[in-house]
């Protein structure tokens, strides 16, 4: 479906982004691997790909929270690849804390990672895109993107802002082949949230089913979590030619959260 295409994922070594990469490589697309660490694994996981799914796959180390890495991040993967033809800003962190508690180096660290770092990378990657007069760019927001919830005051600021931020590409690329959206995911079982499940049991003296149902996924309708493969899948569709004429939009992704 996408054989031959190039795309970039950021913060994808692991959860959702890994998954994204995963998916879009099995869908035919050469992949660029992102995370700030640079280490074995790191090169491990894009070997694994390009063994697997029988594409080209890199790892580019860059920290997104500095906007010169990430345009570096889109020049290493012209390089690498010959073009971007599609990104995923997947890139984020999260801290939890009353607004009057929230520390400013945090709020700071998740604006630049969580949003600033996607417009670094659209500017960066854009060129590139017109001159080829087609590109697609998938922003995993969030519910966060949508709704709001107490404690997350950074996060749900940024969320918000990547929705803007996708809307007004959009806008700017409808009349060129280049299509920009946003995957709203509720929650999604990564081994972020895996990890999490055991200090939850005991904090509120739960079995794992009562403590994922009536704890993690309480303003998840469905009760269950979304897969990374789903998250990617969706990503696949909106880079799929059935989805040309999808810009500017969100899908949720979310079990019906939103829908509350």
């Amino acid at each position: 479906m996408l054989k031959g295409k190039n795309a970039v994922v950021t913060g994808s070594t692991s959860g959702i982004g890994l998954g994204t990469a995963k998916e879009l490589a099995k869908a035919g697309c050469n992949v660029i691997l992102n995370s700030f660490t640079d280490n074995e694994d790191d090169h491990a996981l894009a070997a694994e790909i390009e063994k697997t799914y029988g594409v080209t796959a890199r790892y580019i180390q860059a920290d997104m929270s500095k906007g010169e890495a990430c345009v570096r991040l889109i020049e290493e993967a012209t390089k690498a690849l010959g073009s971007v033809d599609i990104l995923v800003n997947n890139a984020g962190i999260q801290f939890v804390a009353p607004i009057e508690e929230f520390p400013p180096e945090k709020w700071d660290a998740i604006l630049a990672i969580n949003l600033s770092s996607s417009f670094h990378t659209i500017r960066a990657a854009l060129p590139g895109m017109k001159k080829a007069g087609w590109g697609r760019i998938v922003n995993i927001v969030s519910a966060h993107g949508l709704t709001a919830s107490p404690f997350k005051s950074a996060y749900v600021s940024a969320k918000h802002g990547m929705m803007g931020l996708t809307k007004t590409v959009a806008l700017e690329t409808a009349e060129v082949d280049i299509t920009c959206n946003a995957i709203c995911p509720g929650y999604v079982m990564t081994p972020l949230v895996e990890a999490q499940i055991p200090e939850q049991m005991k904090v509120h003296n739960m079995s794992r089913e009562d403590v994922i149902r009536e704890v993690m996924l309480d303003r998840q309708p469905s009760k269950e979590f979304a897969t990374v493969e789903e998250i990617g899948g969706t990503a696949v569709f909106l880079c799929s030619p059935p989805a040309r004429q999808i810009t500017g939009t969100s899908i949720s992704v979310d079990g019906g959260w939103t829908a509350l």
